[in-house]
């Protein structure tokens, strides 16, 4: 792994992963700043959830790093952005810095780190079963027939972001090593937070 600066958007509930893409709506001025700077750089930025609330609350150690994919400049200062998941990071420290947006000094993994793996048949058709029935619970409207044609990774990674789960839920998920704990991990969570919507008792081990 490579060490760098990243620039950060600590952002509780939303997390990128690498090969899934982040629409965001940017409106304060200091990420307004932090996109400005990207677009003149690299078109980088590091998402990352805080784990306490504040002005400056400490962060998770664990975040995505992020190229900006398409980005819509608005005629008040606000961006519409996407964000295209590249590589998971691990912050070193935090910089002393004159921006309005934090900058860390991080460790980058390997850009697709996970893209050779794959799932069993067993895995990712009990994963696609549990999905199907959460989303139908929750009412969410989903193409299954676009999901079946996704590659592994990606179908993994898109359930982890767009699951309604808590912060601490999300951030496991972020952290899992493997393709396979990350689905094994969404498909935990998924039945806990099923279940508990039911108002049934349930423990997630």
């Amino acid at each position: 792994m490579t060490g760098q600066r990243i620039s950060l958007f600590p952002l509780a509930g939303a997390l990128l992963f690498p090969g899934a893409h982040l629409p965001l709506h940017i409106f304060e001025p200091r990420y307004r700043s932090l996109v400005s700077d990207a677009m003149a750089r690299d078109r980088l930025i590091g998402m990352i959830q805080p784990c306490e609330e504040g002005m400056k609350p400490r962060l998770y150690e664990v975040g995505c790093l992020g190229r900006i994919a398409e980005c819509e400049a608005l005629d008040d200062g606000r961006f519409n952005i996407i964000l295209a998941g590249l590589a998971r990071f691990h912050v070193l420290r935090e910089l002393d810095v004159a921006t309005p947006f934090r900058q860390v000094e991080a460790e980058v993994e390997p850009e697709a780190r996970s893209e050779g793996e794959a799932l069993s048949a067993v895995t990712r058709a009990a994963l696609e079963r549990e999905a199907r029935r959460f989303a139908e619970h929750l009412g969410y409207m989903v193409d299954w027939s676009a999901v079946a044609r996704l590659d592994d990774m990606t179908f993994v990674n898109s359930v982890a972001q767009v699951a309604p789960f808590d912060v601490a839920s999300k951030q496991a998920l972020l952290e899992a090593n493997t393709l396979v704990e990350r689905a094994e991990r969404a498909m935990q969570l998924i039945q806990f937070y099923g279940y508990a919507q039911r108002d049934r008792p349930t423990t997630l081990q």
